[in-house]
């Protein structure tokens, strides 16, 4: 998969659309608390654009270069955790849990046993 620019380009898009995906996910906790849900939801929408914009093309590209639908999945939840703890710490003021590091150890499993089988 990453010895292709399809690959990496597919890999690029998809860190690029977790980022608007935790901040239309999460980030109106924190910023929009006091307005009311349903604008916080109009506003997530709106960011949750431009990540379909991004995720789209993404799953496309690496699907038609050979990337299978699992390891699709796969690479966008590890690129899910790496957004979401710098964005949980660091936007959010979460303090860092050891649960980080075990979940990322068990999406490392996940990438092993998808990616195995070429």
């Amino acid at each position: 998969m990453f010895s292709s620019w399809a690959g990496w380009q597919t890999v690029g898009l998809l860190l690029l659309s977790n980022v608007f995906m935790t901040m239309a996910w999460y980030s109106h906790l924190k910023d929009l608390a006091a307005k009311p849900w349903w604008i916080a939801a109009l506003l997530s929408w709106g960011i949750a654009l431009f990540e379909y914009l991004l995720q789209v093309p993404a799953n496309r590209i690496g699907f038609n270069a050979g990337i299978s639908l699992a390891q699709l999945k796969i690479t966008q939840e590890v690129l899910t955790l790496a957004v979401f703890v710098p964005f949980s710490m660091f936007y959010m003021g979460q303090p860092f849990k050891t649960d980080f590091i075990w979940a990322g150890l068990c999406l490392m499993g996940a990438v092993y046993f998808i990616f195995r089988s070429g």
